[in-house]
């Protein structure tokens, strides 16, 4: 597969943003500095055989926070930043992403989601807000279907219930995606923010390997959609890589969109879908829409209007 083609599917502006953040910091670099916030705590926490690095920034209600595949923390960009500033940001970076290594383990959205609820218990969280994008969606999805009662709140952005949500000429795409790649990715964003960061550098092949075995494997959760008990609100680009159909969807798999709301909202489903425009799946890790659109609804907006 040429490498344009895989940075299509992976090398979004939001890993290309972070990057040039972790790459010029760790040159000493101070003007970049300013692109994300300095946690007031990092450490490691290990549970079930991994060792999960986690940064905590700003104050507030706590926020999980999970980065997309091939990514870190700081993929998030100025949104960190911004959601740092009226919340408590728990970012961790997931199996052999960041400063996580790979571990004994494959890799699995169901096994990482329960770590989610031991990392977060090792930190002294009962419940908290989480918020997951792309592959950090699926891990949100299965910790909050595994552990709901940790989860007060929980947004999915450009995350999909089954592998048919997909656009059919992407699954071929991401089933190439393995080792053999490795040296066609040395110049590519991925590439250098993993070698700035990533505790064994020499394991980005393995990476890969683990990621296409991971996309390889057919997958449909929708049983498992009932077990989000919790608000959940979906978000999608219009122009993501997900079908609009598997968007509904999922949606209604929520209890959205089955009946007209009423006119004092008390047929509104708890969960919400927001289609954002002129985004692709690419861009909505970095893109300001993405906060101004979950916050509210973390923060409880929209619940029902009382009768005039």
């Amino acid at each position: 597969m040429p490498v344009k083609t895989l940075i299509a599917m992976f090398a979004t502006v939001a890993a290309s943003f972070a990057a040039q953040t972790i790459v010029e910091a760790a040159q000493e670099k101070p003007a970049m500095q300013t692109a994300t916030p300095k946690p007031v705590k990092s450490a490691y926490a290990a549970v079930n055989g991994l060792n999960y690095y986690y940064a905590v920034y700003g104050k507030g209600d706590p926020l999980l926070l999970l980065h997309g595949g091939l990514g870190q923390i700081e993929m998030f960009g100025p949104n960190l930043t911004r959601l740092a500033q009226s919340r408590q940001v728990i970012g961790v970076d997931l199996q052999e992403h960041g400063r996580t290594a790979l571990g004994d383990r494959e890799l699995s959205l169901v096994n990482m989601g329960n770590d989610m609820a031991d990392v977060l218990k090792k930190l002294g969280y009962d419940k908290v807000d989480v918020l997951g994008y792309s592959m950090g969606g699926g891990v949100a999805f299965q910790f909050a279907a595994q552990h709901p009662a940790m989860v007060r709140r929980l947004v999915l952005v450009s995350t999909p219930f089954s592998q048919d949500g997909f656009y059919p000429e992407m699954l071929p795409q991401q089933a190439a995606l393995g080792a053999a790649m490795a040296g066609q990715m040395k110049e590519t964003p991925m590439y250098k923010s993993y070698m700035a960061i990533a505790p064994h550098p020499e394991e980005f092949p393995k990476l890969l390997d683990q990621m296409g075995a991971y996309m390889r494997k057919p997958y449909d959760w929708s049983a498992d959609a009932k077990k989000l008990t919790m608000p959940v609100m979906l978000i999608y680009g219009d122009s993501d890589m997900f079908r609009p159909e598997h968007e509904v969807k999922f949606y209604r798999l929520l209890g959205g969109g089955l009946k007209d709301a009423g006119w004092q909202r008390e047929h509104m489903s708890q969960n919400r879908l927001a289609i954002l425009p002129n985004l692709t799946h690419y861009e909505m890790g970095l893109a300001p829409q993405l906060v101004d659109t979950a916050l509210p609804f973390l923060n409880g907006a929209g619940s029902l209007i009382p009768p005039r």
